[in-house]
């Protein structure tokens, strides 16, 4: 099914940055509407593949740049800030630029001021989705369908600005749009994200790991999946959030040391009420 952009004159999109997210956007594009696709990235033979394979119809270019009326952005958060300053003067105004970035706060507090004074609209966006694997070579034009993805915008007033952006995101296959403050975005994430990936990382530090063949099912495979993580993006995005995430590892730490704490003194019944706890925990968050 394709969609018809041209009620918010979305024609030509700009992908910079054509790894696993920044591919997948430009293959679901490509699959479901006509409009026409331009691409970047620092790796050229992640370009040469999308040109190949039919995704992008041109490189982008600086020059290209004031044709755009979608920019999508999928950099690290320190360079999405790089990237669109040094781009600014040539975006056309009334264009959207959107970032893919894991946070949310640094990015949107550079950017919205930046967007105002040059007359375009930036949104800071999160698509949660991903992979183990990274790389053009890995991304999919159904990577997104039925995930959440967070739009953060400069003023959560502006219908018809948020309107058009939750239009932009429909070919993407995008079960649900969550709107809501860079604050709120970062506290959140630090929770569901950066949390379980700095205790699956942990957890695979026991000498244990080493002899789990034939003894791990399915328990084991969820909680070591995002143990495998590209180690140079998390150490920015754990430190650009550390303030979230420190409360958060103090609070599992807390917990923890409660359920070691009546092993150790062998109180089955207050063992027992951690783990009714946690269940009850659960049901009430998530249901049975």
């Amino acid at each position: 099914m394709e969609f018809d952009f041209s009620f918010a004159n979305v024609n030509t999109i700009g992908v910079v940055g054509l790894g696993l997210i920044g591919g997948s956007f430009a293959k679901a594009y490509r699959e479901n509407t006509e409009c026409r696709i331009l691409g970047t990235d620092l790796d050229p033979t992640a370009v040469t593949a999308a040109m190949e394979d039919g995704t992008l119809d041109d490189k982008l270019t600086e020059e290209a740049i004031p044709e755009c009326d979608l920019i999508l952005v999928a950099l690290y958060p320190e360079a999405i800030i790089d990237y669109v300053r040094s781009i600014a003067d040539r975006i056309r105004p009334g264009a959207y630029v959107i970032d893919t970035g894991g946070l949310k706060r640094n990015v949107c507090h550079a950017l919205f001021p930046l967007a105002e004074e040059k007359g375009f609209n930036f949104i800071g966006g999160h698509p949660m989705a991903g992979k183990r694997t990274s790389g053009y070579r890995h991304s999919s034009s159904t990577l997104f369908k039925g995930a959440s993805m967070i739009l953060v915008p400069d003023d959560v007033t502006e219908f018809d600005i948020l309107a058009t952006a939750k239009a932009i995101f429909q070919p993407c296959g995008f079960g649900r749009i969550t709107i809501c403050s860079a604050e709120k975005h970062d506290e959140m994430i630090a929770f569901t994200s950066e949390l379980a990936h700095i205790v699956s990382n942990a957890y695979m530090k026991s000498p244990t790991a080493l002899h789990h063949r034939g003894f791990s099912a399915g328990s084991y495979k969820d909680l070591t999946r995002v143990a495998w993580l590209n180690e140079t993006m998390w150490t920015e995005i754990f430190m650009d959030n550390r303030d979230n995430l420190i409360r958060e590892i103090e609070s599992i730490m807390h917990s923890l040391s409660e359920y070691r704490d009546a092993l150790k003194e062998e109180d089955r019944k207050r063992l027992w009420e951690l783990l009714h706890e946690g269940k009850m925990a659960k049901e009430a968050v998530d249901g049975k």
